[in-house]
């Protein structure tokens, strides 16, 4: 599954990091919420049912993801991207997000910190 793991090179490490946390994004975007929650690590589903998850994103907000950078240290990864989306008043609101990613069991994963 991935096949990463602390070891693995950082530049590998980045690239499939972005790769994840693009997917994630893309399963948002589309309202592909249950999508995206398999992303999350398992500790993080652990301690968030699917149905609070969903609660707290709302379809049809996001409308576009840039994943800017990615800087992994052992099996800790951070992810700075751009977020554009709507708002009931105002459209296309870019802002910088920072997520942070485990890579763990061969796969890189979301954590969700809330």
């Amino acid at each position: 599954m991935g096949g990463l793991s602390a070891d693995t090179p950082v530049d590998a490490k980045r690239d499939a990091v972005a790769r994840r946390a693009e997917g994630r994004w893309q399963r948002l975007i589309a309202g592909d919420v249950a999508g995206a929650y398999e992303y999350m690590s398992p500790a993080s589903r652990a301690t968030m049912p699917l149905d609070l998850y969903k609660a707290k994103h709302k379809v049809g907000m996001y409308r576009a993801v840039k994943v800017d950078n990615v800087s992994c240290e052992g099996d800790a990864c951070t992810v700075k991207l751009t977020l554009t989306y709507d708002h009931k008043r105002m459209k296309g609101i870019t802002t910088p997000l920072t997520e942070k990613w485990i890579i763990s069991q061969g796969q890189a994963w979301f954590v969700d910190r809330s």
